[in-house]
């Protein structure tokens, strides 16, 4: 909201400026008969309904989007920076036709004294500070209607300039001096509302600004995470950046992983743009490094099959796929079997028809079975068991023993410990006797679960 107040603030002021010299210089001009002060007071007066239109307009521009407006209302501004420019070609035309209409006639200079000077002094001074401050408050608030009437004010600069030329001028005798700046003030009139129609019009045909989509494509690819920018557009809505990008991301990535890409690159883009709002659009494709695990995880993920222990075997000629498909325990065993098979026919599909794959099905784990923790004479007998089972090998210093009694059965957790420099093949092999000569001791025991870690340092 504090940039929406220093935008009205300074629009507002510069209404009461635009006022008090428009009806300074315009009071002086016809008393003293100069077409040439006149003229630039009727074209404070362009910049006194510009700046009231501004004020207005700066007031709705800053509201956020809704129903009716899903991207803002900012571009109220440009609409009104080309109304403006409309009034200023209008003004600039007419004080053309009244100062070749003088020239051609020759009507008599203007009354010379020292009263228009001061004025017009006072007015270069005026504008000068309001041209400063509207141009600092436009480039930190990026508002384009803001920008227009810092333009406008520094183009009242260089037309009271031209006035005090064309004062000066008549005071020397030229009798056309006064006439002459007066088109002179037309032609800087028209020119700025020249190079205004220009930059509106740009932003309301949605031109991207210079080097925005370069910036925004950087950025983007600069997330971890992100393959390419497949396609990217960028437009100005008032101060915001509107950015559409399709994006490729791994397709072997899981959904909360791709959604944390996509706040990254929001937050790259913002950081890029200051105010910016992303539209994220994410492509999943292969990439080159994917193995054949990471493709056959790929398949049963779209499918919405829950499958582990996949091991693939390279036989030169063909490929052996043997994978663990989990299905519900109640399923009956035809269904189950269709679901296999599907699956096959899919990676068979994905690697060709001489790919050998043999699907083993199994009950899907409850995912809250009902338990209690084990008494504790029963986790000592565990524990004790396992240190001793662990003895004098590879394995040692059992610890974190939990054991808890489930419907299917117990579930055993524990810690123990290995050589640092051991292999996880090998930890994996001395762990996994140690948990099979417990279940042959326990046969209640439905499944253990171990970690393995390296000795405290």
């Amino acid at each position: 909201m504090s940039g929406q107040h220093d935008k009205t603030s300074v629009a507002a002021i510069s209404i009461l400026a635009s006022g008090g010299m428009a009806a300074a210089k315009f009071v002086v001009g016809i008393a003293i008969g100069s077409l040439a002060l006149i003229s630039e007071a009727l074209h404070s007066s362009i910049d006194l309904v510009a700046t009231i239109v501004t004020w207005a307009v700066v007031r709705v521009s800053d509201k956020p989007a809704d129903d009716e407006h899903h991207y803002g209302h900012g571009k109220l501004e440009s609409i009104s920076a080309l109304g403006v420019t409309a009034l200023l070609y209008v003004l600039a035309g007419g004080i053309l036709v009244e100062s070749y209409s003088r020239l051609r006639e020759g009507t008599p200079p203007p009354t010379i004294s020292a009263i228009p000077f001061v004025v017009l002094v006072f007015d270069i001074a005026v504008n000068l500070w309001r041209a400063r401050a509207l141009h600092r408050a436009a480039r930190e608030t990026r508002s384009q209607a803001l920008a227009a009437d810092a333009l406008h004010f520094a183009s009242d600069v260089m037309g009271s300039f031209a006035v005090i030329i064309g004062l000066i001028l008549a005071a020397l005798g030229f009798w056309w001096g006064d006439a002459a700046a007066a088109g002179a003030v037309a032609v800087m009139i028209a020119a700025l509302g020249l190079r205004m129609a220009g930059s509106t019009v740009q932003t309301l045909v949605d031109r991207a600004p210079e080097g925005a989509q370069e910036k925004a494509t950087a950025a983007i690819r600069s997330v971890p995470g992100v393959i390419d920018v497949e396609r990217l557009r960028v437009r100005m809505v008032g101060a915001t950046t509107f950015i559409d990008s399709i994006v490729k991301v791994p397709r072997t990535y899981p959904i909360d992983r791709v959604e944390s890409i996509k706040r990254n690159a929001e937050a790259a883009v913002d950081k890029a743009f200051g105010d910016a709002d992303l539209s994220f659009t994410a492509v999943p494709v292969a990439r080159d490094n994917e193995t054949v695990r990471d493709r056959i995880m790929v398949i049963a993920r779209n499918s919405g099959l829950a499958i582990h222990h996949v091991t693939v075997h390279d036989l030169g000629a063909k490929l052996i796929v043997s994978i663990d498909l989990e299905v519900d325990a109640d399923m009956q065993l035809e269904a189950a079997h269709d679901i296999a098979n599907t699956l096959e026919r899919s990676i068979q599909e994905e690697f060709g028809e001489d790919v050998e794959v043999d699907v083993h099905i199994e009950p899907l784990e409850p995912e809250l079975p009902f338990g209690v923790d084990a008494p504790l004479e029963q986790v000592q007998a565990i524990a004790a068991a396992l240190t001793e089972y662990a003895a004098g090998g590879e394995i040692h210093d059992i610890h974190n023993v939990r054991v808890r009694n489930t419907d299917a059965g117990e579930i055993v957790n524990f810690h123990c410990r290995a050589t640092p420099s051991m292999s996880v093949i090998k930890v994996h092999e001395h762990v996994d006797a140690i948990e099979r000569r417990l279940r042959r001791a326990f046969p209640s025991i439905k499944r253990v679960i171990s970690h393995a870690e390296p000795p405290r340092t």
